[in-house]
C-alpha cells in the first residue's frame, strides 16, 4: 500500500485542527482507500490550546506525526522542517488547517501523480478574499514572474503534491530562508497546473499579514533573481553617464553662452538629494543580499523543535530543546 503524506502547518488554530484532521482521514477513507495517510503537523509555537488538541489526536492515530517548534519560525521554515519526516511515496507540501485550500483536491492529485506526473501543483485561480488582499498578491505574483529566473506561475503556492524524487531534490537545498514554491519549481521534473477556488476562512483570524506577505515576496526576488542588482548595476551606468555628459554640456555652455549655463545652490541640492537617494536605495539593494548570506552563512538548524509526538529520533541534526520524543 503506497503512503500519501500532507503536511499541515499551523500557529493558534486549536478550532481547526482536529476539523483539518477528521476532513483528511475522512477523504481518504471514503475516495482513496487503496493508500495509507501520514499526517504531519508542524505547530509554530501555539499560545492557545492548538498543541494539546494535536496530543490528543496523535495519541489515538500513530498516523498522526506532531512536531512543536520551540518558538514561531514563519510557515516556510516550519513546513520545510515538517518534511523532513515524510516517509510517503508522495506528499501534499503545505495544507494549512484553515483548510483555505481545499483537502478534496487531493484525490485529483493522486491520480494525476499516478499517471506519471511528478509535481502536480495548484493553481488558486478564483479567491474568496478581500479587494486588498487580491490586489496585494496580484502585486506579489506579478513583481516575482517579471523578476525570477526560474518560471514561477501565478497563484501557484505550496499546495501541491510532489513525489518522492522531488522531495529529495527539495529537501537537498541548504537554505535558511526557504521559499518552497520557488525551490519546487527550480527542480524541474514534470508538472501539471490544477486550477481550484481559494476559498474564505471558516473559523479564525488568518495569520498572514500584508507585512508578512511583503517579507515572502522580498525574499523570494531575493532568493531567485539577480534583476536587483542588474537594475544597480545598469542604473550607476546611465547615471555616471547622464553626469559626465550634463558637465559636458555644462562647460561648452559657459564658454559660449555663460548666461544660460546652470548654476547656483539650488542645482547643486537637487542633484545631491536625487543622487543620494539612489544610493541608498542601492545600498538597501544590496543589504537585502548581504542579509541573506550572513544568515545562510551562519549556518544552524532551519528551526528549533521543542517536541516530536510519534516521530522517530531524528538523524538529520534537528534540535530539540527538552530532548523529549514520544513515540
Amino acid at each position: 500500500m503506497k503512503t500519501i503524506s500532507v503536511v499541515s502547518p499551523c500557529y493558534n488554530e486549536e478550532d481547526n485542527v482536529a476539523i483539518c484532521y477528521e476532513t483528511v482521514k475522512a477523504l481518504f477513507a471514503e475516495q482513496l482507500p487503496g493508500y495509507r495517510c501520514e499526517h504531519i503537523f508542524v505547530d509554530n509555537a501555539s499560545e492557545d490550546g492548538t498543541v494539546n488538541v494535536l496530543r490528543e489526536i496523535a495519541e489515538k492515530d500513530a498516523n498522526v506525526k506532531v512536531i512543536v517548534n520551540a518558538r514561531n519560525f514563519g510557515v516556510f521554515r516550519s513546513t520545510f522542517n515538517g518534511l523532513r519526516y515524510v516517509s510517503g511515496d508522495a506528499v501534499v507540501v503545505m495544507l494549512p488547517v484553515d483548510l483555505q485550500d481545499p483537502p478534496r483536491m487531493i484525490p485529483e492529485f493522486v491520480s494525476l501523480w499516478e499517471s506519471g506526473y511528478d509535481v502536480v501543483a495548484g493553481a488558486r485561480d478564483t479567491r474568496e478574499e478581500g479587494l486588498v488582499l487580491r490586489a496585494a498578491r496580484s502585486i506579489f505574483y506579478g513583481t516575482i514572474n517579471r523578476l525570477s529566473d526560474v518560471e514561477l506561475r501565478p497563484n501557484v503556492g505550496e499546495f501541491q503534491l510532489i513525489d518522492r524524487r522531488v522531495l529529495g531534490a527539495v529537501l537537498a537545498h541548504n537554505d535558511h530562508y526557504p521559499y518552497i514554491r520557488g525551490i519546487i519549481a527550480a527542480c524541474g521534473f514534470r508538472r501539471v497546473i490544477v486550477p481550484y477556488t481559494w476559498e474564505a476562512r471558516a473559523r479564525g483570524l488568518s495569520k498572514h499579514s500584508l507585512l508578512a506577505m511583503m517579507d515572502q515576496a522580498l525574499n523570494a526576488i531575493f532568493a531567485f533573481s539577480r534583476a536587483p542588482m542588474r537594475f544597480c548595476t545598469l542604473s550607476g551606468l546611465v547615471i555616471a553617464t547622464i553626469c559626465v555628459l550634463f558637465s559636458l554640456f555644462s562647460v561648452v555652455l559657459y564658454f559660449f553662452e555663460p548666461g544660460l549655463a546652470p548654476r547656483g545652490t539650488t542645482t547643486i541640492i537637487v542633484s545631491l538629494f536625487f543622487l543620494s537617494g539612489v544610493q541608498l536605495l542601492f545600498i538597501g539593494m544590496l543589504g537585502e543580499y548581504i542579509t541573506a548570506i550572513h544568515n545562510q552563512v551562519r549556518g544552524g538548524p532551519v528551526v528549533i523543535e521543542q517536541e516530536r509526538i510519534n516521530v522517530d529520533p531524528a538523524s538529520d541534526g534537528s534540535i530539540v530543546t527538552d530532548g523529549h520524543s514520544s513515540a
